[in-house]
């Protein structure tokens, strides 16, 4: 049977995301600095293998991956919104799991790109951040207590995102410079297998 080169790269995808997928979820159980009660830590670089899949085959794979990753982060710990509502569960599990994990794969739109992840970064831990910051307003905002609901959310969000921002743009300025490979899929050796390849009806 021959396999083409869009199939193996398909399957190169899936594998390298597969592996992505569990290295962020290990990442992601070291945790640094105090405890956040309504959720959020500083995980350093659990995030960065997400991206890296949208980096190196796209918005479809990033995006896909990064819900596999929401899901994963719902399974290690959930946090049930204040009030048991309806309405409160949706919005927790919106807000601060599909969609903030899921816009991690957005660093697909930089596939291909030198210093992609430079860029990706900013955009994408910028949206998660929106969606924990609109979490905070509409489901944690009862925690605010004194002060205005959205300094709340600001603050208490932006105090474990904004590390997570600094160390990610770090480490992506020496992998960008030392080791760009990561990034990027060089599809020539497929295409030059495709061209060795004999066609099915050859005799």
């Amino acid at each position: 049977m021959v396999i083409n080169s869009k199939s193996r790269n398909e399957l190169r995808a899936l594998i390298e995301s597969a592996l992505l997928l569990a290295i962020g979820f290990v990442l992601s159980y070291f945790r640094f600095g105090i405890p956040w009660v309504q959720g959020g830590s500083v995980t350093p670089f659990s995030m960065l293998p997400i991206m890296v899949i949208g980096l190196r085959h796209g918005l479809k794979w990033g995006l896909g991956s990064g819900f596999v990753y929401a899901c994963l982060q719902m399974l290690q710990q959930f946090y049930p919104p204040p009030t048991a509502t309806v309405d409160g569960y949706i919005a927790v599990v919106l807000l601060d799991y599909i969609l903030a994990f899921t816009v991690l794969g957005l660093s697909g739109l930089f596939r291909g790109k030198k210093y992609g992840l430079l860029f990706a970064a900013p955009l994408c831990l910028t949206l998660r951040f929106l969606c924990h910051f609109i979490s905070g307003i509409v489901v944690w905002g009862i925690y605010a207590e004194d002060i205005p609901v959205w300094l709340y959310s600001l603050t208490y969000n932006g105090s474990y995102m904004a590390p997570e921002l600094v160390l990610l743009i770090i480490l992506g300025a020496v992998l960008c410079s030392t080791a760009p490979f990561l990034f990027t899929v060089s599809d020539k050796k497929d295409a030059d297998d495709d061209k060795n390849t004999p066609d099915d009806d050859t005799p």
